[in-house]
Protein backbone atom coordinates (compact mmCIF):
# COMPACT_ATOMS: atom_id res chain seq x y z
CA UNK A 1 0.00 0.00 0.00
CA UNK A 2 1.41 3.14 -1.00
CA UNK A 3 1.48 6.68 1.70
CA UNK A 4 -1.32 8.17 -0.56
CA UNK A 5 -3.53 4.77 -0.28
CA UNK A 6 -2.80 4.83 3.84
CA UNK A 7 -3.59 8.60 4.41
CA UNK A 8 -5.87 9.72 1.65
CA UNK A 9 -7.66 7.21 -0.05
CA UNK A 10 -10.43 9.42 -1.14
CA UNK A 11 -8.05 11.86 -2.64
CA UNK A 12 -6.30 8.38 -4.59
CA UNK A 13 -9.31 7.68 -6.03
CA UNK A 14 -10.12 11.28 -7.52
CA UNK A 15 -6.92 10.87 -9.37
CA UNK A 16 -7.35 7.64 -10.87
CA UNK A 17 -10.96 9.03 -11.29
CA UNK A 18 -9.26 11.64 -13.60
CA UNK A 19 -6.71 10.37 -14.96
CA UNK A 20 -6.95 6.54 -15.92
CA UNK A 21 -3.12 6.56 -16.45
CA UNK A 22 -2.90 5.51 -12.58
CA UNK A 23 -5.15 2.88 -13.22
CA UNK A 24 -2.47 1.21 -15.35
CA UNK A 25 0.22 1.83 -12.79
CA UNK A 26 -1.65 0.69 -9.56
CA UNK A 27 -1.53 -2.71 -11.47
CA UNK A 28 1.69 -2.88 -12.30
CA UNK A 29 1.49 -1.59 -15.92
CA UNK A 30 4.04 1.09 -17.59
CA UNK A 31 2.17 2.54 -20.67
CA UNK A 32 4.17 3.42 -23.35
CA UNK A 33 3.63 7.69 -24.65
CA UNK A 34 0.89 6.01 -26.99
CA UNK A 35 -1.14 4.39 -24.91
CA UNK A 36 -1.25 7.46 -22.02
CA UNK A 37 -2.07 9.55 -24.86
CA UNK A 38 -5.34 7.42 -25.51
CA UNK A 39 -5.88 6.48 -21.97
CA UNK A 40 -5.97 10.23 -21.27
CA UNK A 41 -7.83 11.57 -24.38
CA UNK A 42 -11.38 12.99 -24.63
CA UNK A 43 -11.59 12.23 -28.14
CA UNK A 44 -15.10 11.16 -28.89
CA UNK A 45 -13.82 8.84 -31.86
CA UNK A 46 -10.73 6.66 -32.06
CA UNK A 47 -8.71 4.63 -34.41
CA UNK A 48 -6.25 2.80 -33.33
CA UNK A 49 -4.38 1.34 -36.51
CA UNK A 50 -1.82 -0.82 -34.52
CA UNK A 51 0.77 -3.81 -35.13
CA UNK A 52 0.08 -7.05 -34.28
CA UNK A 53 1.12 -7.04 -30.11
CA UNK A 54 1.30 -3.62 -29.11
CA UNK A 55 -0.87 -3.85 -26.43
CA UNK A 56 -3.92 -2.15 -27.82
CA UNK A 57 -5.97 -4.74 -26.46
CA UNK A 58 -4.64 -3.99 -23.25
CA UNK A 59 -5.57 -0.15 -23.07
CA UNK A 60 -8.93 -1.08 -24.47
CA UNK A 61 -9.57 -3.07 -21.67
CA UNK A 62 -8.46 -0.93 -18.76
CA UNK A 63 -10.18 2.02 -20.48
CA UNK A 64 -13.29 -0.55 -20.42
CA UNK A 65 -12.75 -0.64 -16.62
CA UNK A 66 -12.10 2.89 -16.05
CA UNK A 67 -15.29 4.00 -17.76
CA UNK A 68 -17.05 1.11 -15.57
CA UNK A 69 -15.59 2.37 -12.34
CA UNK A 70 -16.20 5.96 -12.73
CA UNK A 71 -19.23 6.55 -14.89
CA UNK A 72 -21.67 5.18 -13.06
CA UNK A 73 -24.78 3.30 -14.88
CA UNK A 74 -22.58 3.06 -17.97
CA UNK A 75 -23.14 0.05 -20.47
CA UNK A 76 -19.25 -0.46 -22.25
CA UNK A 77 -19.73 -3.24 -25.13
CA UNK A 78 -16.79 -5.29 -26.31
CA UNK A 79 -17.24 -5.95 -30.15
CA UNK A 80 -15.17 -8.31 -32.63
CA UNK A 81 -16.18 -10.33 -35.49
CA UNK A 82 -16.42 -13.61 -33.69
CA UNK A 83 -17.58 -14.13 -30.34
CA UNK A 84 -13.74 -15.89 -29.06
CA UNK A 85 -11.88 -12.54 -30.35
CA UNK A 86 -14.83 -10.46 -27.92
CA UNK A 87 -13.84 -12.92 -24.86
CA UNK A 88 -10.28 -12.35 -25.40
CA UNK A 89 -10.65 -8.41 -25.03
CA UNK A 90 -13.16 -9.48 -22.19
CA UNK A 91 -10.34 -10.99 -20.64
CA UNK A 92 -8.15 -8.36 -20.57
CA UNK A 93 -10.69 -6.05 -18.82
CA UNK A 94 -11.83 -8.75 -15.92
CA UNK A 95 -7.90 -9.14 -15.26
CA UNK A 96 -7.83 -5.19 -15.10
CA UNK A 97 -10.77 -5.56 -12.55
CA UNK A 98 -9.44 -7.72 -10.36
CA UNK A 99 -5.92 -6.41 -10.26
CA UNK A 100 -7.45 -3.47 -9.29
CA UNK A 101 -9.09 -5.46 -6.28
CA UNK A 102 -12.66 -5.46 -7.80
CA UNK A 103 -13.02 -1.87 -6.06
CA UNK A 104 -16.90 -1.68 -7.04
CA UNK A 105 -18.39 -5.09 -6.14
CA UNK A 106 -19.67 -7.47 -9.02
CA UNK A 107 -23.57 -8.36 -9.36
CA UNK A 108 -22.90 -10.70 -12.21
CA UNK A 109 -18.91 -11.89 -13.23
CA UNK A 110 -19.19 -14.47 -16.02
CA UNK A 111 -17.09 -15.53 -19.00
CA UNK A 112 -19.67 -13.10 -21.17
CA UNK A 113 -20.63 -10.12 -18.81
CA UNK A 114 -19.39 -7.74 -15.53
CA UNK A 115 -22.26 -5.98 -13.86
CA UNK A 116 -20.94 -3.93 -11.24
CA UNK A 117 -22.74 -2.58 -7.88
CA UNK A 118 -22.68 1.14 -9.71
CA UNK A 119 -25.01 -0.30 -12.53
CA UNK A 120 -22.38 0.00 -14.84
CA UNK A 121 -21.92 -3.58 -17.36
CA UNK A 122 -19.20 -4.66 -19.54
CA UNK A 123 -20.81 -7.02 -22.23
CA UNK A 124 -18.52 -8.94 -24.90
CA UNK A 125 -20.38 -9.87 -28.04
CA UNK A 126 -19.92 -11.84 -31.03
CA UNK A 127 -19.94 -10.10 -34.81
CA UNK A 128 -23.26 -10.45 -35.91
CA UNK A 129 -25.46 -7.85 -36.38
CA UNK A 130 -28.96 -9.67 -35.74
CA UNK A 131 -27.95 -10.46 -32.21
CA UNK A 132 -26.42 -6.38 -31.21
CA UNK A 133 -29.36 -4.18 -32.53
CA UNK A 134 -30.73 -4.32 -28.83
CA UNK A 135 -28.44 -2.29 -26.81
CA UNK A 136 -28.78 1.25 -26.73
CA UNK A 137 -27.44 3.97 -24.38
CA UNK A 138 -23.80 2.81 -24.78
CA UNK A 139 -21.19 4.90 -23.41
CA UNK A 140 -18.40 3.23 -24.72
CA UNK A 141 -18.17 0.59 -28.06
CA UNK A 142 -14.28 -0.91 -28.29
CA UNK A 143 -14.36 -2.65 -31.69
CA UNK A 144 -11.49 -5.21 -31.96
CA UNK A 145 -10.33 -6.24 -35.19
CA UNK A 146 -12.27 -3.67 -36.94
CA UNK A 147 -10.78 -4.20 -40.41
CA UNK A 148 -12.45 -7.96 -40.39
CA UNK A 149 -15.72 -6.17 -39.33
CA UNK A 150 -18.45 -5.89 -41.95
CA UNK A 151 -19.86 -2.24 -43.11
CA UNK A 152 -23.28 -3.71 -42.26
CA UNK A 153 -22.35 -4.60 -38.65
CA UNK A 154 -20.60 -1.37 -37.91
CA UNK A 155 -23.21 0.65 -39.38
CA UNK A 156 -26.07 -0.77 -37.29
CA UNK A 157 -24.02 -0.48 -34.01
CA UNK A 158 -22.53 2.98 -34.58
CA UNK A 159 -26.75 4.67 -33.83
CA UNK A 160 -26.05 3.01 -30.07
CA UNK A 161 -23.99 6.18 -29.02
CA UNK A 162 -26.89 8.91 -30.51
CA UNK A 163 -28.37 9.27 -26.83
CA UNK A 164 -25.45 8.47 -24.86
CA UNK A 165 -23.27 10.75 -27.12
CA UNK A 166 -21.46 7.67 -25.94
CA UNK A 167 -17.73 6.82 -27.19
CA UNK A 168 -15.92 4.69 -30.28
CA UNK A 169 -12.94 3.03 -30.01
CA UNK A 170 -11.69 0.76 -33.19
CA UNK A 171 -8.98 -0.70 -33.05
CA UNK A 172 -7.23 -3.58 -35.75
CA UNK A 173 -4.38 -4.10 -37.80
CA UNK A 174 -5.08 -3.20 -41.96
CA UNK A 175 -6.49 -5.44 -44.01
CA UNK A 176 -6.42 -4.98 -47.64
CA UNK A 177 -8.19 -1.16 -48.71
CA UNK A 178 -11.61 -2.32 -48.43
CA UNK A 179 -14.54 -1.19 -45.98
CA UNK A 180 -15.46 1.10 -43.81
CA UNK A 181 -12.13 0.23 -41.57
CA UNK A 182 -10.04 1.52 -44.32
CA UNK A 183 -12.27 4.67 -45.51
CA UNK A 184 -12.17 6.06 -42.15
CA UNK A 185 -8.63 6.33 -42.01
CA UNK A 186 -8.88 8.03 -45.66
CA UNK A 187 -11.55 10.29 -45.05
CA UNK A 188 -12.41 13.24 -43.58
CA UNK A 189 -14.59 11.88 -40.79
CA UNK A 190 -13.90 13.50 -37.33
CA UNK A 191 -11.25 10.79 -35.72
CA UNK A 192 -8.31 10.79 -33.72
CA UNK A 193 -6.42 8.45 -35.57
CA UNK A 194 -2.96 6.36 -34.15
CA UNK A 195 -0.75 4.41 -36.40
CA UNK A 196 1.62 2.31 -34.36
CA UNK A 197 4.00 0.18 -36.65
CA UNK A 198 6.19 -2.54 -34.93
CA UNK A 199 9.24 -0.35 -35.82
CA UNK A 200 7.90 2.11 -33.10
CA UNK A 201 8.07 -0.67 -30.76
CA UNK A 202 11.06 -1.47 -28.10
CA UNK A 203 9.94 -4.68 -26.84
CA UNK A 204 10.12 -6.42 -30.69
CA UNK A 205 13.76 -6.58 -32.11
CA UNK A 206 14.75 -5.73 -35.77
CA UNK A 207 16.20 -9.66 -36.16
CA UNK A 208 12.38 -10.69 -35.12
CA UNK A 209 10.96 -8.29 -37.74
CA UNK A 210 14.01 -9.17 -40.21
CA UNK A 211 12.96 -12.96 -39.86
CA UNK A 212 9.17 -11.95 -40.49
CA UNK A 213 9.49 -10.09 -43.13
CA UNK A 214 11.09 -13.13 -44.76
CA UNK A 215 9.02 -15.62 -43.70
CA UNK A 216 5.38 -13.59 -43.91
CA UNK A 217 6.52 -12.03 -47.52
CA UNK A 218 6.27 -7.69 -48.45
CA UNK A 219 2.20 -8.03 -48.25
CA UNK A 220 1.41 -9.90 -44.77
CA UNK A 221 4.74 -7.70 -43.05
CA UNK A 222 3.50 -4.36 -44.24
CA UNK A 223 -0.12 -5.02 -42.73
CA UNK A 224 0.95 -7.12 -40.00
CA UNK A 225 3.78 -4.98 -38.45
CA UNK A 226 3.98 -1.39 -40.72
CA UNK A 227 0.17 -1.03 -40.52
CA UNK A 228 0.04 -0.07 -44.24
CA UNK A 229 -3.30 -0.58 -45.64
CA UNK A 230 -2.17 -2.94 -49.24
CA UNK A 231 -4.00 -3.80 -52.30
CA UNK A 232 -6.17 -7.24 -52.17
CA UNK A 233 -3.58 -9.93 -52.81
CA UNK A 234 -6.09 -10.81 -56.30
CA UNK A 235 -6.86 -7.19 -57.40
CA UNK A 236 -5.30 -7.27 -60.80
CA UNK A 237 -4.78 -3.00 -60.82
CA UNK A 238 -3.84 -0.93 -57.65
CA UNK A 239 -5.98 1.62 -56.37
CA UNK A 240 -4.32 4.37 -57.25
CA UNK A 241 -4.31 3.54 -60.85
CA UNK A 242 -7.83 2.80 -60.47
CA UNK A 243 -9.35 6.05 -59.08
CA UNK A 244 -7.00 8.14 -61.41
CA UNK A 245 -9.49 6.41 -64.24
CA UNK A 246 -12.34 9.18 -62.66
CA UNK A 247 -11.18 12.80 -62.29
CA UNK A 248 -12.83 16.07 -63.24
CA UNK A 249 -10.22 17.19 -64.90
CA UNK A 250 -11.17 15.37 -68.23
CA UNK A 251 -14.24 17.10 -70.28
CA UNK A 252 -16.81 14.09 -71.09
CA UNK A 253 -16.86 13.22 -74.94
CA UNK A 254 -20.37 13.77 -76.36
CA UNK A 255 -21.75 13.63 -80.19
CA UNK A 256 -22.21 16.96 -80.65
CA UNK A 257 -18.68 17.99 -80.08
CA UNK A 258 -17.34 15.75 -82.11
CA UNK A 259 -18.87 18.06 -84.81
CA UNK A 260 -17.33 21.53 -83.17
Amino acid sequence: MTTLEATNPLALDLARALDPVTLANKIGLEPEPWQEQVLRSRYPRILLNCHRQAGKSTIAGLLAVHVALYQPGSLILLLSPAQRQSQELFKKAIHAYRALGRPVPPETENRLALELENGSRIVSLPGQEATVRSFSNVRLLVVDEAARVPDELYFSVRPMLAVSKGRLVAMSTPFGRRGWWYDAHRGEAEWERYEIPATDCSRISQAFLDEEKATLGEWWFNQEYLCEFMDAATSAFALEDIERMFTEEVEPWTLSSAWT
